[in-house]
């Protein structure tokens, strides 16, 4: 985001932790930082979005052409950090099996807004099996930084979302038998808040295509 409204995004990620939790920001025209020592924001994600007032205008794997030295990079924690322990649980994860990227929805939820910003809350779900919802959660729960616990388990509607199968960002899953849709609070809503508040620039990751990054899994990991 541009310097001039980076405040703004610290302030909304301040006032909604659940789904906008920093593990970092850099500098204004900084690319590398203390979680990815000599890496490069502008190139290590598979794919960007660049927004203009609101509007998507391109979808580069290569940021670079479009970057300028006063943007602000801040890096948000995802939910697929805390996937690898509920496979090693024994919960399955429809998206993986079905070699598809997670669904993501926005909600009727509004989050609290922020100066310029504000927009819809969006959330990944997941279907996982009746019996091993209670394990999601708390697995999950011990991972703060990265979403944490669910924010919704069951009806959909409860948030706002008419049809599963059509996600907003993301690709649809096939629910499989025996499961209730699990609902997290998700990295993509800062994106949305870009989105419906229209700034001049921002550039985003792509949905589902993240940046990883030298902080290991268990080093976000709660008592």
């Amino acid at each position: 985001m541009p310097r001039s409204i980076a405040f703004d995004l610290l302030l909304l990620a301040q006032r909604n932790p659940k789904p906008c939790p920093v593990l970092g920001v850099l500098d204004a025209g900084e690319t590398a930082g203390p979680l990815l020592p000599g890496g490069d924001v502008r190139t290590d994600l598979p794919a960007y979005r660049v927004y203009e007032k609101g509007r998507l205008v391109a979808e580069p794997t290569d940021a670079r052409e479009c970057w300028r030295d006063d943007l602000v990079s801040f890096l948000i924690g995802c939910s697929f950090t805390f996937e690898a322990p509920l496979e090693r649980a024994g919960i399955p994860l429809a998206h993986v099996e079905q070699d598809r990227t997670v669904p993501m929805y926005r909600t009727s939820r509004r989050l609290e807004p922020a100066g310029s910003l504000g927009g819809p809350l969006v959330v990944s779900m997941r279907p996982i099996p009746a019996d091993r919802v209670a394990d999601a959660v708390r697995i999950s729960a011990r991972y703060p930084a990265v979403h944490g616990a669910p924010v919704h388990v069951g009806d959909p509607a409860a948030l706002g979302i008419g049809d599963l199968a059509e996600p907003d960002f993301g690709e649809p899953v096939d629910i499989p038998d025996g499961t209730i849709p699990v609902f997290w609070a998700c990295g993509v809503t800062p994106q949305a808040a870009v989105m419906e508040s229209a700034p001049e620039l921002a550039i985003c990751h792509a949905p589902g295509n993240m940046l990883i990054t030298d902080l290991r899994d268990e080093e976000l990991l709660a008592p």
